[in-house]
């Protein structure tokens, strides 16, 4: 007897993020400061860097979320990345290739010429809108601050209308209490676009996504799940010897999939949440020495590792049936 006949009809997705550390061609662009990335620059970033790096990441990301789908990820947000060039590379390389992956992609006014991006799997969702948000803060001589833009691609995923934000945040390099009000006003820009989104479609299934530069328990990112009723099932994730990334010593949680309440609503034939988790196999970790666990980088500085990225890639399954 097949008892998978009496088994209900299920089709997991994996919606992925990740941060995969300066994907950057190997050519100098006069209107971004991407001098570090050249084969002349101090870190020698040559072609054959540059395709270990792809082969690499594209081997990481054809393996997100396939022990519980059997599958390679529906959707990816990424942050770190330089240009369109560089994502026709990835979506091309050798892990990749085999899948209809196309992406959605906008140049931001980033000074380091970093931005987000948006692939796909052409067979289960299609792009109805996209649309990228510039914002920037105002420095003390009064120029303007340019941050990663907040990307916003809506589309029909599995034939179910739903809206993707794939964010990167203002970073903590000059200190987390200096830094924390260019988070704060990204998260109060972050839910206007959601409230918008909200006002304008009745019962409108969100999907935030990105590095935030802050934990869950951050004001940033509390705020934003209060003020807007959201879920955000990574709460639970951090813990002293677990996160997406690693500085001195400690974890944090910076990379997080943050979703409407209406994925945990139980109704046939929608897109249901199941789980959400870290990312973190072994392969993506240094494997000895004192950072032991952590994050395998290209680079720590100017020396060149070899490795992934200084960040754990997050996941979050849906079902539908």
């Amino acid at each position: 007897m097949n008892f998978n006949f009496f088994k209900s009809k299920t089709n997991k997705q994996t919606i992925a993020f990740y941060n995969i550390e300066n994907l950057f061609d190997i050519y100098k662009d006069d209107l971004t400061r991407d001098t570090d990335f050249n084969p002349t620059s101090e870190k020698r970033w040559t072609i054959k860097r540059y395709n270990n790096k792809l082969r690499k990441i594209g081997y990481a990301i054809s393996n997100i979320g396939r022990k519980e789908t059997n599958s390679h990820p529906a959707i990816i947000g990424l942050a770190e990345i330089e240009n369109e060039a560089v994502l026709k590379d990835l979506i091309s390389s050798k892990h990749l290739k085999e899948y209809p992956y196309q992406f959605v992609h906008y140049d931001s006014k980033d000074e380091r010429g970093i931005d987000v991006a948006f692939i796909y799997d052409t067979t289960k969702f299609k792009v109805t809108n996209s649309e990228s948000f510039t914002f920037s803060f105002t420095e003390a001589d009064g120029s303007p601050d340019y941050t990663r833009d907040i990307l916003l691609v809506s589309g029909l995923f599995l034939d179910e209308p739903v809206h993707f934000l794939v964010n990167h945040w203002p970073s903590r390099r000059t200190g987390d209490i200096e830094t924390e009000y260019k988070r704060i006003a990204a998260s109060s820009n972050l839910q206007a676009i959601v409230g918008t989104l909200k006002e304008n479609i009745t019962n409108a299934k969100i999907i935030i996504m990105g590095d935030f530069n802050d934990d869950p328990a951050s004001n940033s990112i509390e705020q934003l799940v209060a003020n807007q009723g959201l879920f955000n099932p990574m709460e639970t994730l951090l813990s002293i010897d677990r996160g997406t990334t690693s500085h001195n010593f400690e974890w944090n949680l910076f990379d997080q999939i943050i979703i409407t309440h209406n994925f945990l609503e139980r109704q046939s034939n929608t897109l249901r949440f199941v789980k959400a988790d870290i990312y973190d196999a072994d392969f993506l970790k240094q494997m000895d020495g004192k950072y032991k666990g952590t994050p395998y980088r290209t680079y720590v500085g100017k020396r060149y590792k070899g490795g992934y990225s200084d960040h754990f890639p997050v996941y979050m399954i849906l079902n539908k049936k």
